[in-house]
């Protein structure tokens, strides 16, 4: 391990900023991942094939396509963005901010179909217990429901995570290779590929990624396990 001790400042700023970036970008999508997954697994509505369609846009489009549109919404002078500059203060467009949300909109499809497949598994005749001993439907979701989708909540939230560290494409596009702000594990990779010598920090931070990102997937595995046998338990 005595290579992790060779890792530069710069390349240490850039393993933080991704953990950062893809911790961020897990934990703003989950409640809307989990609103999402619930509105496509139980909803009856027009344009419930069309939302789930934009939903899982972001998988098949380029990421660069992702990135750009992403540039154009969210930019200084895009509708969203200024909208957030100007009342809130949140600037999107070259800052590490906008490479969570790059990052967050990457891994949400994964997150959402994690999330709905738990749903629809969930027997509705628990609910339906529930609510006949006059719960109401959020207290039957928070107290049935919620617990039923955990496996799958941890499934997506680390499937999303593992994403936004290895996201590329629609974060470099949207806010660019700046050293300490935007600069993510796979821009500092990309980067050392494009200068003289330096394969070995390429291969530094390669490695540090696939452990993180196999770290992060094993969690998954092992947690939605744990919970799964508490849950057969009670």
């Amino acid at each position: 391990m005595n290579w992790l001790l060779d890792l530069s400042p710069d390349e240490w700023n850039a393993v933080r900023l991704s953990i950062k970036v893809a911790t961020v970008a897990m934990l703003v999508s989950l409640p809307i991942g989990i609103a999402v997954a619930l509105l496509l697994a139980r909803g009856r509505f027009w344009g419930k094939t069309l939302l789930n369609g934009i939903v899982h846009l972001p998988l098949i489009l380029p990421p660069v396509v992702t990135g750009y549109l992403l540039l154009l919404a969210f930019g200084r002078r895009g509708p969203a963005g200024a909208f957030f500059a100007d009342y809130f203060g949140l600037v999107f467009s070259f800052r590490w901010t906008g490479a969570a949300l790059a990052c967050g909109v990457m891994g949400f499809p994964l997150m959402v179909r994690a999330i709905r497949l738990s749903i629809e598994t969930v027997d509705r005749r628990l609910e339906a217990a529930a609510g006949t001993l006059g719960a109401n439907p959020f207290w039957v979701f928070a107290t049935i429901t919620l617990p039923l989708i955990l496996p799958g909540m941890i499934a997506g939230a680390i499937l999303s995570f593992a994403k936004a560290m290895g996201e590329f494409g629609a974060t470099i596009t949207f806010v660019s290779n700046i050293p300490n702000e935007t600069q993510t594990l796979p821009s500092a990779i990309y980067t050392f590929t494009q200068v003289p010598g330096g394969d070995e920090g390429a291969l530094r931070l390669t490695l540090i990624s696939i452990v993180i990102s196999m770290t992060a997937l094993i969690a998954s595995e092992v947690l939605a396990r744990r919970v799964g046998r508490r849950m057969d338990i009670e």
